[in-house]
């Protein structure tokens, strides 16, 4: 799962993220017309904006890395 971080007021829990996804499920119907969708298996996610939930904006928005979470959690 990917992290974020607003570069222009430090946020890094609160994201409005866009995402298309393609997914594949079973639709089962009772004989009364009632659906339940049974095994739900997401095929492909493709996120087509973030932005920050303080600033309303994606153009700060960046991805953190690995290497950045471990050198802050190191500090």
């Amino acid at each position: 799962m990917r992290r974020y971080r607003c570069t222009n007021c430090g946020n890094v829990t609160r994201f409005d993220v866009t995402s298309v996804v393609r997914s594949r499920c079973f639709y089962h119907y009772s004989v009364a017309g009632e659906l339940e969708i049974e095994e739900p298996e997401e095929i492909s996610r493709v996120v087509e904006e973030v932005s920050c939930r303080w600033c309303a904006t994606p153009k700060f928005v960046e991805i953190v890395t690995e290497e950045a979470e471990h050198s802050v959690s190191e500090a």
